[in-house]
């Protein structure tokens, strides 16, 4: 339930000055520890009395039931606590790679990215990917090696990780007493540590932000060190620019470096005035211009909802970093290019599930509205009609390629599915769901084997709506390849009125892709007119269904060019019936055949892995197209590949990968089905035809 802002957190009620505001996110691969850090450091900020547990799903980010049932975080969760006179944002984020969708949103939110490591298991793939998307996004970036506990080799992971995301990783503490506490570096010269010296790391990170600013190196190169106190700006340009990237040391399940992880933050992560501005953008399209938002409370609002939640029962969360002026309640705000505002009944800061209600929000804070049906992922909100066309650069969602096809278990809910959908997909930006005309299917698209399982869970126990899923069915067509006649004569008595039509017409193949043809070359009136609209349908019914596996069929000219009608018995549905079997009987003698689907692969993933996709996708009947180098040691395989080999690709690309590749697809073509394929396609729908 919401409450004030007087309540047990201890809260003030009025917002902070910008520059008394810290914003984190904790990103990194699963089981890194991020959402026992996030316990650790509220408690030791004193807003929890005890840290929660992610075995006992007692802590305060991961309050989702499915979040506790399954011990991992499956969204970004919003949390804030108080130090040294400062207020501090964080932002949990999960760790699958299925689930990155959900991190990659809170990049936009914050000044500072947070990879954190797992000691006992080195550098994953999804580090190296959150630490190339914030330097992509132009955050500061820190690396905090949490279980330093654990007895591994600490040295050799500082080494890896500078190798793995460059020399400017320097150790702003240093483990001591095995890995029981840490020791400063920045500013202490002297001190304990369990490898390499307090004072060389010292030196080192000293050296590398004097170099920022020549003025520092002067000094720096006469007196032989500068006292770090005066180092601030310089400390704050060169995170901003790259130059440098702290390491931190912790575990946060004894406490270790957690005290000094707060002073860190407190003292030396930017505010909002000293990170780089967000990447907002005024106009579309090519004729879109940079905008700078300033962080001055006085000016007109701009705020990024990078996140929306749907509850069953409290209706939509938007949860929004402002950027620029100060909302409150009472305030009207615009969502995008909407025309009609908004009043801002209640604003509140995100503790978990808990919703504390404050009066105000400036530039830097992270807030949250509620039941406003208009406000959906990546808005914009502004107070000026001026400013409807800005919005964030894009961020680089992964492509949703592995599909489900799902169904209602109890007939006449298929509205009620669409609706719960798309509610999901409001959450979630790499979701996406569809309804396939040629298969007849709702396929909903994920990243992954369990991202779509998550998506299942959430519909049958938060919405509590059961449904049948299934791999989609493979867009498979008909065509033919030699022209062939046919002809059918329709004669039904039955006592009173009777049913005549008799249909001749030919069929030939047409290039790939031109689709249907229907011609009428009866001459004499042999066919009346009025009938031949008739017998095209009697055709089209059977180019939906099939004749030889139940696929549509394409690329086919018919012609009819005779046929005869009776005076009193043709009718419309005897020339229909007519038409349907003499194209039916033209197709068989047509040299039938299916096409398969095949799609445009391209696959992002580690150079090394190059070999195995390669030999993996010619035994997939692929064919390489090319290959190209991508960034930070990345290969682009660009190919093609009949779509019904690619049933689970990703989870074979992770296996191959480490995790670490991705690829997207987009339909080419059809081209022929292998015969062995094609007799096994026709004859399952021999069986369903004798059925």
């Amino acid at each position: 339930m919401p409450r004030t802002s007087n309540g047990t957190t201890g809260l003030p009620s009025a917002t902070f000055d910008p520059a008394a505001l810290r914003t984190l996110a904790l990103v990194g691969p699963q089981a890194a520890g991020k959402t026992t850090l996030a316990e650790a450091l509220l408690h030791r900020a004193g807003m929890l009395t005890a840290p929660g547990s992610v075995e006992r799903g007692s802590t305060v980010s991961d309050h989702d039931p499915l979040e506790r049932r399954m011990q991992q975080s499956l969204g970004s969760s919003a949390l804030h606590l108080d130090h040294a006179g400062l207020r501090i944002h964080l932002l949990d984020t999960p760790g699958a790679p299925d689930l990155i969708g959900q991190a990659l949103p809170a990049l936009e939110a914050v000044e500072t990215a947070a990879v954190v490591i797992n000691a006992a298991v080195g550098i994953e793939p999804m580090a190296v990917r959150m630490m190339a998307y914030a330097a992509e996004r132009r955050l500061d970036r820190l690396v905090i090696v949490n279980r330093i506990d654990a007895g591994t080799d600490l040295q050799a992971l500082l080494a890896q990780i500078r190798e793995a995301f460059g020399t400017e990783c320097l150790p702003l503490n240093l483990p001591a007493d095995g890995g029981n506490a840490v020791t400063d570096c920045f500013y202490r010269r002297e001190g304990p540590s369990d490898f390499s010296s307090v004072e060389a790391a010292h030196r080192a990170l000293v050296e590398q932000v004097v170099e920022v600013d020549g003025d520092f190196v002067e000094r720096y190169l006469n007196d032989g060190d500068v006292d770090p106190a005066e180092l601030h700006a310089p400390l704050e340009q060169a995170l901003r620019e790259g130059h440098l990237v702290p390491v931190c040391f912790v575990s946060a399940r004894t406490g270790a470096g957690v005290d000094e992880l707060l002073d860190v933050i407190a003292k030396l992560l930017p505010n909002p005035t000293e990170g780089n501005p967000p990447a907002f953008l005024r106009g579309e399209g090519e004729a879109a211009v940079p905008l700078t938002a300033t962080p001055d409370p006085a000016l007109h609002v701009l705020a990024h909802v990078f996140k929306v939640a749907v509850d069953p029962f409290v209706g939509k969360l938007g949860v929004m970093r402002v950027h620029q002026g100060t909302i409150t309640r009472d305030s009207l705000l615009y969502v995008g290019d909407g025309r009609k505002p908004f009043r801002v009944n209640h604003l509140f800061l995100l503790q978990g599930k808990e919703h504390v209600e404050v009066p105000r929000a400036g530039p830097g804070d992270i807030v949250a509205v509620a039941k406003v049906d208009e406000i959906h992922f990546d808005a914009v909100l502004h107070d000026a009609a001026e400013d409807d066309h800005i919005h964030l650069k894009p961020l680089p969602f992964p492509v949703p390629v592995h599909g489900l096809a799902i169904e209602p278990k109890r007939p006449g809910d298929e509205q009620r599915l669409w609706e719960i959908m798309a509610k999901l997909v409001d959450e979630d930006p790499c979701l996406k769901v569809e309804h396939a005309a040629h298969t007849n299917e709702t396929v909903v698209y994920g990243l992954g084997e369990l991202h779509l399982r998550v998506l299942m869970d959430r519909l049958r126990e938060v919405y509590k709506f059961d449904a049948h899923t299934r791999p989609p069915r493979i867009a498979y067509r008909e065509t033919l390849t030699a022209p062939a006649e046919g002809h059918h004569r329709h004669k039904k008595q039955s006592g009173g009125a009777g049913q005549f039509g008799e249909v001749y017409l030919r069929v030939e193949p047409l290039p790939r892709g031109a689709g249907f043809q229907f011609v009428d070359e009866v001459k004499g009136g042999t066919i009346p007119g009025a009938f031949i609209p008739a017998v095209e349908k009697g055709v089209r019914e059977v180019l939906a269904h099939g004749v030889i596996a139940g696929y549509p069929v394409v690329d086919v000219k018919v012609t009819v060019f005779d046929g005869k009608a009776h005076s009193v018995d043709s009718k419309e549905v005897a020339f229909a019936t007519a038409g349907r079997k003499a194209f039916i009987a033209a197709m068989r003698e047509a040299r039938p055949i299916v096409l398969e689907p095949i799609v445009d692969l391209e696959i992002t993933a580690p150079a090394a892995a190059l070999g195995d996709i390669t030999g993996d996708l010619s035994a997939r009947r692929g064919l390489i197209s090319g290959t190209q180098p991508g960034a930070a040691g990345q290969v682009v395989v660009k190919g093609q590949a009949p779509l019904s080999e690619l049933s689970a690709y990703q989870s074979r690309l992770n296996a191959m990968t480490s995790g670490q590749g991705r690829y997207t697809l987009a339909l080419s073509h059809h081209d022929p089905v292998p015969p062995n394929a094609q007799a096994q396609l026709t004859a399952q729908f021999k069986l369903k035809e004798e059925d």
